[in-house]
């Protein structure tokens, strides 16, 4: 059975192979940053299509030692690239590397590509073209000391690019994260849903595809795999065709911020994900948000301090702990951000603290239970 390796964010591990547990994937291993699985065709197909917090699907090609750029570049050559494009076909490359044996991924990946060319050229007296957006194959190389492993990109883009977003906002949330936010939660999809400071709505039209059974992939126009030689698109068909929830309870998820125009953007993704009546949105400052009746959730992304002086994102932590002791008895409540110091000003105890990165930035996921009596409660 074929081994693929699904990519994901650091803190993501765990929720990522239970979604691969639940789309029948076989031999599911945790990495770093990274699933191990293996299936057949079609499961390549249903996790390119389904995964939620899976980043790019890898085919695993060839695995060794290198030590120097002339055993890269013999590593390379020694596939057989036949089997997998010809001389017609395009190729890119992508590398990642944790080593001391080189400096530059863009010169590496030169050299990757030399050797793949270099080999049709010498056969066949003609040699592939590179594509950067849309290759027959993309290459993907990961170097971890002398360790090189050479894949196919099964997804083409990144997968957290699912098609409903227009355009960014001041500080977006990528999709992945946002949707592993919600998995990390335990959000039991029957109870409330809150994103007071939502921005442009990620976390809330996150949430709203996974209650409604909302493929994350449904928009998604195209895959790495469909430009490969065994392509069945017949097979990825049947894959695609799902059933979906035509509704959800009532006021279910709701998506607030003090922005009209943040706002306005959220609800043109949650139009163009479908999952516009599935969130109630409204514009006011978080203090003015009135929260239905416990139980229910909270999710926020609050700013981590790139735009706001420490004093004043202090202020507006302690803000927030005071608004969630205030209105949110009966709630769990959750806030990722990267700044320790403003979260201390936040009041009350977290359990568990999850480490997450928001692309480079190392941020604590931390739950606050609140119970009747909250205030009591000391600062972290």
């Amino acid at each position: 059975m074929p081994e693929y390796v699904a990519k994901t964010l650091f803190g993501l591990e765990g929720v990522l192979a239970e979604e691969l547990q639940a789309l029948g994937a076989g031999d599911v291993k945790t990495l770093t940053r990274a699933v191990s699985f293996t299936g057949d065709k079609r499961m390549l197909y249903k996790a390119n299509y389904h995964l939620r917090t899976a980043l790019k699907i890898l085919v695993p090609v060839k695995e060794g030692e290198i030590k120097n750029e002339q055993e890269l570049y013999q590593f390379v050559r020694s596939i057989n690239w036949d089997r997998y494009m010809g001389v017609n076909d395009t190729l890119a490359v992508d590398v990642a590397m944790k080593t001391p044996l080189f400096t530059h991924t863009q010169y590496i990946a030169q050299k990757i590509k030399d050797a793949v060319v270099d080999q049709f050229r010498d056969k066949y007296g003609s040699r592939p073209s590179v594509d950067l957006d849309k290759p027959s194959l993309r290459i993907n190389a990961f170097i971890s000391d002398r360790n090189i492993v050479i894949s196919r990109d099964s997804s083409g883009d990144s997968l957290h690019r699912r098609g409903y977003r227009v355009r960014q906002g001041p500080a977006p949330l990528n999709e992945v994260l946002a949707a592993g936010l919600v998995k990390l939660s335990g959000w039991p999809g029957n109870i409330p849903l809150i994103d007071f400071m939502c921005g442009s709505g990620t976390i809330a039209i996150e949430a709203a595809m996974m209650a409604l059974d909302l493929p994350p992939g449904d928009l998604r126009e195209h895959y790495g795999f469909q430009q490969w030689r065994d392509y069945e698109p017949a097979l990825f068909n049947q894959v695609a065709v799902v059933e979906r929830k035509t509704s959800l309870t009532a006021d279910l998820i709701f998506a607030s911020d003090i922005s009209a125009e943040a706002v306005q953007l959220a609800q043109r993704h949650a139009r163009n994900a479908g999952v516009l009546r599935a969130i109630r949105f409204s514009t006011c400052p978080f203090n003015d948000f009135q929260p239905p009746s416990a139980p229910g959730m909270v999710i926020i992304n609050p700013p981590y301090g790139e735009r706001i002086v420490q004093q004043n994102l202090e202020d507006l932590y302690t803000s927030i702990g005071n608004q969630l002791k205030k209105s949110y008895a009966g709630f769990d409540a959750w806030i990722i951000s990267n700044n320790a110091e403003a979260m201390k000003h936040v009041g009350l105890r977290p359990s568990p603290k999850i480490v997450v990165y928001n692309g480079q930035l190392e941020c604590r996921f931390n739950r606050y239970s609140l119970y009747a009596g909250s205030k009591k409660q000391p600062k972290s």
